[in-house]
């Protein structure tokens, strides 16, 4: 069987949010046309404690952008998002969530990213939805989003390397950019590693 994945289509990714992903709002209507064709359609959420340490605001004299280490992990600044029980949290309003069958939150350790809708950014820690997908024979994921080159990519990267056949359909993927490039080079990332890019 073949499941849909939406990743993290909440209110602080779309234009407007803490951290808006250019046209992150054009995805919501696709999202919402392809959901009746999928028998299991699985929506990821970014579920982050107010004090999260992906937040730069963390960090004193730490701007957004920059680098620092955590736990021996290079971890990105972001600007404080999807903070548990925000507005910026929720679903974006036009999402149709009776569609959704499961919501698998993730980025919930305040030491540890979670980027992935399977593990956090050291894969020591899953988030049950591998579980959840094999509980329900599905061997094929189809995943739209936000934001391609991150949450988006490393989804769609851990799902190929867990054996699921992978399809990204693009028409429903917006992605960061915080460098030129960056979302071409994760569809080449993806495309490299077996994902099917359509």
């Amino acid at each position: 069987m073949r499941a849909l994945i939406l990743v993290d289509i909440q209110n602080d990714f779309l234009p407007g949010g803490a951290l808006a992903v250019p046209e992150g709002d054009a995805v919501v209507p696709v999202a919402n046309r392809l959901m009746p064709d999928y028998d299991l359609v699985v929506a990821t959420q970014d579920w982050h404690p107010a004090d999260h340490l992906s937040f730069a605001s963390q960090h004193a004299g730490c701007n957004v952008g920059e680098f620092v280490e955590v736990d021996g992990l290079e971890q990105i600044l972001w600007p404080d998002h999807c903070v548990q029980d925000s507005r910026g949290a929720e679903f974006a309003a036009g999402l149709n969530i009776g569609g959704v069958d499961h919501v698998v939150q993730k980025g919930t350790n305040r030491r540890i990213d979670s980027y992935s809708g399977f593990f956090d950014n050291a894969r020591r820690h899953a988030t049950g939805l591998e579980e959840l997908l094999r509980s329900q024979q599905v061997d094929a994921v189809d995943i739209v989003g936000l934001a391609t080159d991150y949450c988006v990519k490393f989804t769609a990267l851990d799902a190929v390397s867990l054996g699921f056949t992978t399809r990204v359909l693009t028409q429903g993927t917006r992605g960061v950019e915080l460098d030129p490039g960056d979302c071409n080079r994760a569809v080449q990332e993806m495309q490299t590693a077996g994902v099917d890019v359509i």
